[in-house]
């Protein structure tokens, strides 16, 4: 509630600030070719399936710069693939969440983003980032 007015504030779900459609790669991928692909749609991350569908993980870019800075995986990178250097589990949160739900979870896991998943709770429909819930914020403000 808005002290100052007594309304009610409304919270912007999830789904109202996610982008949609997120860039899902196989598991068996190899990095560089994930690599290519953030740097080709300008994501920083990008949702991980094997093969029968599942979400298994997420790549950030932290992710590859993480192996960038660490010598055996750097040594290895002609061979890795994104399952090797996915944070797994990914972090899910339904669509209908409220945004502070959201930056709460984001806080408490220190991430940067949250895939968001559709009704069964496993199919990637979204990605919801800091940056999302700063624009939000923004725009509610506004």
């Amino acid at each position: 509630m808005d002290v100052a007015t007594g309304w009610t504030v409304q919270m912007p779900t999830v789904a109202e600030l996610m982008t949609a459609d997120p860039l899902i790669v196989p598991a068996d991928l190899p990095v560089s070719d994930v690599a290519r692909l953030m740097d080709f749609y300008r994501v920083n991350g990008v949702a991980v399936q094997d093969w029968d569908g599942e979400l298994v993980g997420f790549l950030s870019q932290t992710d590859l710069v993480h192996a960038l800075a660490t010598a055996p995986l750097w040594d290895a990178w002609p061979g890795l693939t994104a399952r090797q250097l996915m944070t797994a589990p990914a972090v899910t949160v339904a669509a209908g969440v409220a945004a502070d739900e959201a930056a709460r979870i984001l806080e408490a896991r220190r991430i940067h983003r949250l895939v968001v998943v559709g009704a069964d709770g496993r199919t990637p429909i979204g990605i919801l980032s800091a940056s999302d819930i700063v624009r939000g914020i923004a725009e509610w403000e506004s």
